[in-house]
């Protein structure tokens, strides 16, 4: 397998969670009509009247982040599965979590394709409650055999666990949503963040040359810079899915998500929103082999990384079932713990109800 170099260590970390957005959307609903010119001569209908309507399509505005886990909004924007229903997308992408969710909050946007962040969806619907429901989840998991994040080390270290981390300084993504991840795993394995482990937060475009380096002694880090990095020999994985161990298995730090507006004013349209992204989402999951060209034209990866990244744990509408729900809510039970939420949140109130699609 080919190295990399820095410039491509840089280019891969808009995958997940880099810094800035790249662009901003203002909100519309306004159907899309198509509309036959008026004829002329010989070819004018005998009676006058308004131009024939071909087409009539709603328009909706979705906030992404070009990382694995949007992999089905891929597919459905690839294979014309929104056309095929109707609608228009405006997409939109961002480079932060943080701005998806701000885009859905202002109204801005209709809604997040898979690969919103599920933990700030929650810390978003605690401060503007009745904003969201959450109807897909995207992660890893140990006993499923798909990776979310690893443990990132140099390929001589000796770090094996949490528990080598005493006195060292690991990097994380930056955001709540991963320092509060990170601080809550080395807490379990006895460490104190801030006293004698020191928490970086760093753009995931630094995560592996920072290993490598020596800038930090160990990242965590999602998918796919533990791909690269083994892949390119430059580091290893310490650890395999060590969310899932100290959190939940599964594990899904992504989420798709719409919001309650959209289904309230539009409720046939979001029901078709629904419907393609689970209609991607079992494309994915068939066949990800086959779908993997795709992910380089959306994301930042090479042609030839797309090949061997891991692929991630796509759970749709209609997948979701009571162990999805109960890993969603031990990593937001975490938030509690840590102080970040001031009360507990139930995770299924959350949730897109069937009921709701009609």
């Amino acid at each position: 397998m080919p190295s990399i170099n820095r410039r491509q260590f840089v280019k891969y970390g808009a995958l997940a969670l880099g810094t800035g957005a790249v662009a901003a959307c203002g909100s519309s609903s306004t159907p899309e009509v198509t509309t036959a010119p008026a004829a002329s001569g010989d070819d004018a209908p005998a009676t006058g009247g308004s131009p024939e309507v071909i087409v009539k399509k709603e328009k909706v505005i979705a906030s992404w982040l070009p990382i694995m886990q949007t992999t089905a909004y891929y597919v459905a924007l690839e294979q014309g599965l929104f056309e095929e229903a109707g609608i228009e997308v405006e997409s939109v992408k961002f480079e932060n979590p943080n701005q998806i969710i701000d885009s859905l909050v202002s109204g801005r946007a209709d809604f997040g394709p898979p690969g919103a962040a599920a933990g700030i969806t929650v810390l978003a619907e605690a401060k503007t409650p009745g904003t969201f429901k959450v109807f897909g989840l995207q992660g890893g998991g140990i006993k499923s055999d798909f990776i979310n994040d690893g443990l990132i080390v140099k390929p001589d270290s000796t770090i094996t666990t949490f528990d080598d981390l005493k006195g060292k300084k690991v990097g994380t993504i930056p955001g709540i949503q991963w320092k509060t991840i990170l601080s809550y795993i080395l807490k379990k394995n006895g460490l104190e963040p801030g006293n004698n482990v020191t928490i970086e937060q760093m753009a995931v475009g630094l995560h592996l040359p920072s290993v490598v380096s020596g800038a930090v002694d160990a990242t965590l880090s999602l998918e796919p810079t533990g791909s690269i990095a083994e892949a390119t020999k430059q580091a290893k994985r310490a650890m395999v899915n060590p969310v899932s161990m100290f959190i939940s298995d599964p594990f899904y730090s992504g989420a798709a998500v719409l919001t309650s507006k959209f289904l309230t004013d539009r409720p046939e349209t979001a029901k078709k929103v629904v419907q393609v992204i689970d209609a991607a989402t079992k494309i994915a999951n068939q066949d990800f082999d086959k779908v993997r060209p795709i992910i380089s034209k959306y994301t930042a990866l090479e042609p030839d990384q797309a090949s061997y990244v891991a692929q991630p744990r796509l759970r749709g509408f209609n997948d979701l079932d009571a162990t999805d729900l109960d890993s969603y809510q031990k990593f937001i039970n975490v938030f509690f713990e840590e102080e970040v939420l001031e009360q507990e949140m139930a995770v299924k109130d959350l949730m897109l109800d069937q009921a709701e699609l009609g």
